[in-house]
């Protein structure tokens, strides 16, 4: 395996913050990992410690010391497109102690620290596990991690897994289930001056978002987090000109729910709310399930006492729900700010870097 002339190989013995801004300064965006992904395995293979696999541009790295528990550590590697006028790649570092530059927050500044751990920790308390996969920023079908998840499901094999995500320092458990469904409602098309010799699809759908508006959530607690769940129509479609009644409407409806239902119950849940609906298609858009947060497995409460704070439960869809399907459980803990990701101006204090590499360090060596 030869790595690219135009990157140095990356250093393993700079601590997770300077090791960032090397990584933001390989251009990685999706589907453009080669170059790093070369530079990881290399890296990696240096180390005697670490036994390491490649597919694709997914690379995985394991000790094998046959400990009582294993622990996965993952994060991507790549970004979303580089911003132009002016461009946010090379990364730069300021004289606050921030470093700025594309994937710096998502997700550069974990990858550093999954590195410095599989680096620094040779003979951690627990058997390790990590994994770099790419195209996670587009669309699911080509996810590297569920792509290893496929091909091999026992590289990723483990008692409990952390994904380094943007959680600004905090752990977030698990994650939310997402479903989109079609409702479709029709009707008959007729001039509108004339709108007796017709049916309207678009006022057909006026019970699907009574529904919606009357809809309580539920907010279910699970290992003492909080879920909270939302029903919501997210795109409404329909007409044909501006004089004709319209014989079709579509409301897309966007379900998050709580990690504690199945996507089967999800599903059902959905179609019983619009039951009594004049709905006359229910087509499932797309559907990802949620995660649950684990945290009372013995290697997540060492975790939380590890790291500190207080776990929160996460608000939106991660890949720890593909370790999740896998049997393992998992939680988001990351140095970088999430509401900072994808932005032009993305970046990540210093401090919040190696106070995540202390951590842990701490947690592993403990």
């Amino acid at each position: 395996m030869e790595r690219s002339a135009d990157h140095p190989a990356l250093d393993l013995s700079l601590d997770a913050a300077a090791l960032t801004a090397q990584l933001v300064d390989f251009p990685s965006e999706s589907g453009n990992e080669k170059d790093l992904a070369d530079a990881v395995e290399h890296a990696l293979r240096a180390l005697p410690h670490l036994t390491v696999d490649r597919y694709g541009n997914n690379v995985v790295a394991r000790t094998n010391l046959g400990r009582a528990e294993r622990v996965v550590l993952a994060g991507h590697l790549d970004t979303v497109p580089i911003a132009d006028n002016p461009p946010n790649v090379p990364s730069r570092l300021d004289e606050n102690g921030v470093l700025w530059g594309c994937g710096t927050c998502d997700m550069k500044s974990g990858v550093a620290v999954q590195l410095r751990m599989a680096a620094t920790v040779p003979a951690p308390n627990r058997d390790l596990t990590f994994v770099f996969y790419d195209n996670e920023e587009v669309a699911a079908h080509l996810n590297g991690l569920g792509h290893v998840a496929d091909a091999h499901p026992d590289w990723l094999a483990g008692d409990f897994a952390v994904l380094l995500e943007p959680s600004d320092g905090q752990v977030e458990g698990g994650c939310q289930g997402t479903l989109r469904v079609l409702l479709r409602t029709t009707g008959e098309r007729a001039h509108s001056a004339r709108s007796w010799m017709g049916a309207n699809a678009i006022h057909a759908a006026a019970p699907i978002l009574a529904k919606l508006a009357a809809y309580e959530p539920r907010r279910p607690v699970i290992d003492g987090l909080e879920y909270r769940e939302g029903l919501n129509a997210v795109r409404i479609e329909g007409g044909v000109a501006n004089n004709v009644i319209p014989d079709a409407c579509t409301v897309t409806v966007n379900f998050r729910y709580a990690p504690d239902r199945t996507p089967d119950e999800a599903i059902a849940h959905v179609r019983e709310v619009f039951a009594d609906c004049p709905v006359d298609e229910f087509i499932v858009d797309d559907h990802s399930p949620g995660a649950l947060p684990g945290l009372s497995h013995p290697a997540a409460k060492a975790f939380m006492e590890s790291v500190g704070g207080t776990a929160m439960p996460k608000f939106g869809w991660t890949d720890v729900s593909r370790f999740s399907a896998l049997g393992v459980p998992a939680v988001n803990y990351g140095p970088g700010y999430s509401l900072l990701a994808h932005k032009k101006d993305e970046r990540v204090e210093v401090d919040r870097i190696l106070h995540c590499e202390e951590r842990l360090r701490a947690w592993l060596t403990a």
